[in-house]
Order: C-alpha cells, then sequence, then structure tokens
C-alpha cells in the first residue's frame, strides 16, 4: 500500500520547454532502479509548467528517492532549466489503485 508521496512542481524557463520535457522521459529509466518508488509519473500541466508525482509505500522509500539519481539530477540542472527552484512538496496518500 502507499502511504506517502511527492508532488513536484517545475517551472520551465523560456525556450527551454523541450528540454525539461526530455529531461522528465529520461527519468523514468533511472526511477525503473528504485523498488521503493512504486508510481511515478512526469507531468506537463500547462505550456511552461512541468511535475512530478511519485509515490512510495513508506518514509523510508521516500527518503531514498529524495537522495536518489533523479532528485540529483533535478537539482544539477535547475538553474539552467527552471526559471524558480523546483518546488517539492510531501503529501501523504489517503487512497490509491494501481494494477495488481
Amino acid at each position: 500500500m502507499l502511504k506517502t508521496a511527492l508532488y513536484v512542481r517545475l517551472e520551465a524557463k523560456p525556450g527551454k520547454e523541450d528540454e525539461v520535457e526530455a529531461f522528465l522521459k529520461a527519468g523514468l529509466h533511472i526511477v525503473m532502479e528504485e523498488p521503493a518508488t512504486v508510481a511515478w509519473f512526469g507531468l506537463r500541466l500547462g505550456p511552461t509548467t512541468f511535475g512530478i508525482f511519485d509515490a512510495f509505500p513508506d518514509e523510508a522509500g521516500r527518503q531514498a528517492h529524495l537522495s536518489g539519481k533523479v532528485a540529483a539530477a533535478l537539482m544539477a540542472q535547475a538553474d539552467e532549466l527552471f526559471s524558480e527552484p523546483p518546488s517539492i512538496e510531501k503529501v501523504d496518500v489517503l487512497a490509491s489503485k494501481l494494477p495488481a
């Protein structure tokens, strides 16, 4: 059962939208190696607004993800890709439905 999650909001710098989209698509391959990242979504919310939603069975899984390769890559490229620092919110999962 999923108990914890992250919601990350990303605002691309003008002209960097395609690079942010490519970054999110590439991130999927990295999180596939994280056993505690049960669900991961790269999102486009608008022309320049993107997001990540990922969910974990517990706080240890969430912390492992925050210490992992995608988070490191995100922060390493933040100044280049984003007009403001990524907004990372820790959230609790109240209910979920995933494939069996």
